[in-house]
């Protein structure tokens, strides 16, 4: 197939390649289609083996004690894979493994890779499965230990030897070779065409079995940053995960960065990819309201969704995802300024707050200072947080157009809620002309910070804005 390879299997505690350690490993290299070289051995992974993964495996503590650790055996690994391709079954698995394990002995590991999973895949088009399990019994393959890290290297080779058969070894060796050059460190269950990945912006979703939604990212560049999660999973277990469980990449391209990112937030919100952090949070958020007389005692009150009205935001400080986050946020300002927690409506009770007699307030709670004056100062310690009211009288549309100028898109907004994004004018008369004053045009902050620093923030020119009525009859 290759003029030097080492097929290779690992046995481990677990599936995570940071955490987890390996149990055992085997080998054999193949050297102008002779085995040349067959290594085999236990190894103490220096913890407990799950009961699970000893079920699985047959490996237990007891025969792994007294076992060589992994920096012992990495100089004798090193020299069997010199010059030559790791090959494996999902190599991703076993090469992220080795790539911890020698980090952890000092030695920083650089081997080129294939995947016997995609090599199967190319060869055999039609067939459904391409597991191990799936591969041995469409070719009667005899395993004498399964899951056992010999045993599953010697069901490679003999697989190996049966493709050649079937399509010839200069088939298999052209099959290899292309695998080499479009770069093994794919997922092996990948079903989408990397090849194809548009090289401008827009939004790419991560789709596992059944279309589940797995992952949703943006970028100026659809194909390099896809590429770019495939080139770190052995570092993180997280990518790890998600390249093992990943079958289909779909790609929605956009006019530029701003519609990547609007929809990059609507579709995670909307599907809740298992592996988004950020973005999923919902849109129950809560703010500080000013009292329309300063007099008035609390000075401020918190509200929450209907009460988030764009309209009033003069009169709100900061957007908090929950009331204690709030709470903790107008705490610590009160705090730096000698604000009265009482005045200010975090204590109750009248009269000298507890504050006062420590010396952290200036005692509007008391008379030692006017309401008018606290609310004042209150006012400027928080006025990094005042939300911004909307700077227009309508609707406006902010319009992108692709570096290529083949692509337009118009980004609609009212009061900082995104109504819609249109390519066209038909498409823009018709949006106008049926939106609603509803929950479905709700006040997202994901959506009001990234249109705040879109407008405001420190970009090379001035939005192509179109200012648009602020209602239009059907």
């Amino acid at each position: 197939m290759l003029a030097s390879y080492v097929l290779l299997d690992l046995e481990t505690t677990g599936g995570n390649p940071v955490h987890d350690r390996i149990t055992e490993i085997a080998a054999l290299r193949i050297d102008h289609g002779q085995v040349s070289a067959r290594w085999h051995s236990l190894v103490d992974p220096g913890r407990p083996i799950p009961p699970s993964i000893q079920r699985l495996t047959g490996i237990s503590d007891a025969m792994v004690a007294g076992a060589p650790a992994f920096e012992q055996l990495a100089p004798q690994l090193l020299e069997l894979l010199q010059g030559a391709v790791l090959v494996a079954h999902n190599v991703r698995f076993d090469h992220g493994f080795l790539k911890n394990a020698m980090a952890r002995a000092g030695v920083d590991l650089r081997v080129r890779t294939l995947c016997t999973v995609r090599l199967s895949r190319r060869l055999e088009p039609h067939c459904s499965g391409h597991g191990l399990d799936a591969i041995q019994r469409r070719h009667d393959l005899v395993n004498p230990a399964r899951h056992r890290a010999m045993g599953d290297v010697q069901v490679l080779q003999a697989w190996l030897q049966r493709m050649a058969q079937v399509h010839g070894e200069d088939a298999l060796r052209e099959h290899a070779r292309l695998l080499l050059q479009a770069g093994a460190s794919l997922p092996p269950h990948l079903q989408s065409d990397i090849d194809a990945l548009p090289e401008g912006p827009g939004v790419y979703l991560f789709h596992g079995e059944g279309g589940m939604a797995l992952y949703v990212g943006k970028s100026v560049n659809l194909r390099r940053r896809v590429l770019s999660h495939f080139q770190a999973d052995h570092r993180q277990a997280r990518e790890m995960r998600m390249s093992q469980e990943l079958r289909h990449i779909e790609i929605r391209e956009t006019a530029g960065e701003l519609g990547a990112l609007l929809l990059e937030a609507r579709l995670v919100k909307q599907l809740q990819p298992l592996f988004n952090r950020k973005l999923r949070r919902d849109n129950r958020l809560c703010s500080w309201r000013l009292a329309g007389d300063v007099r008035e005692l609390p000075l401020l009150a918190l509200v929450r969704d209907e009460g988030l009205d764009p309209a009033q935001f003069d009169r709100l400080y900061g957007a908090y995802r929950s009331r204690r986050q709030a709470q903790d946020s107008l705490r610590a300002v009160a705090e730096r300024h000698q604000l009265c927690l009482r005045v200010l409506g975090l204590e109750a009770g009248r009269g000298r707050c507890f504050a006062h007699q420590l010396g952290r307030c200036r005692g509007a709670c008391c008379g030692d200072e006017s309401l008018q004056q606290h609310a004042l100062r209150a006012q400027a310690a928080l006025a990094g947080e005042r939300l911004r009211a909307w700077p227009f009288e309508g609707a406006v549309g902010v319009r992108e157009t692709s570096a290529d100028g083949r692509r337009t898109e118009i980004h609609v907004f009212e009061q900082w809620r995104h109504l819609g994004t249109v390519r066209d004018e038909l498409e823009l008369d018709e949006l106008l002309r049926s939106r609603r004053d509803d929950p479905g045009f709700g006040f997202d902050l994901d959506t009001y910070r990234l249109l705040l620093s879109h407008l405001c923030g420190p970009h090379g020119r001035a939005p192509d804005l179109l200012h648009l009525p602020a209602r239009r009859a059907a």
